[in-house]
């Protein structure tokens, strides 16, 4: 076997934002934890680790081992150990009630003494415990290249990841569940098979079955490579575009190539095989 599959838990221990754009002076999360999430807090936690980066701010040498080394599912809210409530379709509005919540906040003009004009605005968060008083866990599969010297399996390392936006008011905090085991068997809830001998790792997936992660609609030329499209999708697509840091003082100064994909929830008609692309997107196999 080419690499090994790592089952997580994570207890959300904070209020947890991924960007999803803006709807008036809201801004939205995703229900759920895009891979580049996790590769981002994954590859930060890592570069500050002296044993790994000769300065702290050597994220981009940290970053290609861990995108070569990792690749990683997509994280969804559960109850415990089992997801209940899926964020989408019929489910969409009991999730939203039990999962989400808002919080309020304006920049202040310290000449006025008062809120800054137009400023006001409202964050929505996946909330660290339900409206019924659950605690809220994150799950979902990391795999690891066969020969990875990555140090990232260490309950350290995992207990002070900082997943998503609004971190520096300790959003995003988790800490991980239980003793890491590796797993074997179909993942989340045997709805998909891996084989065991290929890198990057390739699932498949029954008919009607949900992507559990963003899908290519369209391929696209990024840096010479033909990326696959997966075909007999159906469900929303969208743009899939982020921010991306290039040096220590220009936060976010780059936009990230923009991915067509099919949004997590929609369904495949027919029986499927995808690999996990760079940042956990999925991308279809040449010979299905």
């Amino acid at each position: 076997m080419s690499w090994r599959c790592y089952r997580l838990i994570f207890r959300l221990r904070s209020p947890l934002h991924v960007g999803a754009g803006q709807v008036g002076n809201v801004q939205r999360t995703r229900p759920y934890v895009t891979g580049k999430t996790l590769w981002g807090a994954l590859t930060a936690r890592l570069a500050r680790d002296i044993r790994l980066a000769a300065t702290a701010t050597d994220y981009h040498r940290i970053g290609n081992q861990v995108d070569e080394q990792l690749a990683f599912s997509y994280f969804y809210p559960v109850i415990g150990e089992k997801i209940g409530v899926w964020p989408w379709g019929e489910t969409a509005d009991e999730f939203s009630w039990r999962y989400l919540g808002t919080y309020a906040a304006t920049a202040l003009d310290c000449t006025r003494n008062a809120a800054t004009e137009g400023s006001l605005h409202e964050a929505e968060f996946i909330a660290p415990v339900t409206r019924d008083g659950d605690q809220v866990n994150l799950i979902g599969y990391i795999f690891e290249q066969e020969g990875c010297q990555l140090p990232w399996k260490e309950k350290e390392t995992l207990n002070r990841l900082q997943l998503g936006g609004e971190r520096t008011y300790g959003w995003g905090r988790v800490e991980s569940v239980g003793e890491l085991q590796p797993c074997e068997g179909p993942l989340f809830g045997g709805q998909y098979t891996v084989e065991p001998d290929t890198w990057p790792p390739v699932l498949t997936a029954g008919e009607n079955v949900r992507l559990l992660a963003h899908a290519l609609a369209a391929g696209f030329d990024d840096n010479g490579a033909i990326h696959q499209a997966v075909r007999n999708v159906q469900g929303q697509i969208e743009p899939l575009v982020g921010r991306e840091t290039v040096s220590h003082n220009r936060f976010g100064i780059r936009h990230s190539p923009a991915r067509i994909c099919y949004v997590p929830g929609a369904h495949v008609k027919e029986k499927t095989q995808v690999q996990i692309g760079p940042f956990g997107i999925w991308e279809a196999m040449d010979d299905i």
